[in-house]
């Protein structure tokens, strides 16, 4: 399977050591919503047996990065999507398995505006991190900029 070929999932498996290590699940990636798992594991949980705190850090980074390169994919000849910021609530207490939600807080056709018009736009993900029975345990925003390449 050729780079052109690889979905968004295989993709940050293959370039983001962090998303292979907690074997990371893509089971959706739109360019309107990315759903990522974090499958039940102990060798990833803190001192009360859920998943730890980086583990969801990392989850909710991982599905805001999944919504940019599906959202922004077509314009990577030209820019580089970077985090600029992230804030996490954590909510209630997380166990099991636990899945992330990604929205974009800004149409993309706007950032890609901004994008054309020679700016560095910023964009929010809102993300939601929640346990198996759809209990809200994590918020989280990231906020996302295009770097030019110029």
């Amino acid at each position: 399977m050729s780079a052109d070929q690889m979905s968004i999932g295989e993709m940050l498996a293959a370039t983001v050591p962090m998303a292979r290590t907690l074997n990371l699940e893509f089971r959706e990636t739109t360019p309107d919503k990315a759903v990522v798992a974090l499958p039940d594991q102990g060798d990833y949980h803190n001192h009360v047996g859920g998943p730890h705190a980086g583990a969801m850090f990392t989850l909710g980074e991982s599905a805001s990065g999944a919504i940019v390169l599906a959202a922004f994919g077509e314009q990577l000849s030209r820019a580089v999507p970077l985090a600029v910021r992230a804030d996490i609530a954590y909510k209630k207490l997380a166990m099991g398995p636990v899945a992330a939600t990604a929205t974009l807080g800004r149409p993309a056709a706007d950032v890609i505006a901004e994008l054309d018009a020679g700016e560095r736009p910023e964009f929010p993900v809102a993300i939601e991190i929640q346990r198996a029975d759809g209990a809200v345990t994590g918020e989280m925003t990231v906020v996302w900029t295009l770097r030019p390449n110029n």
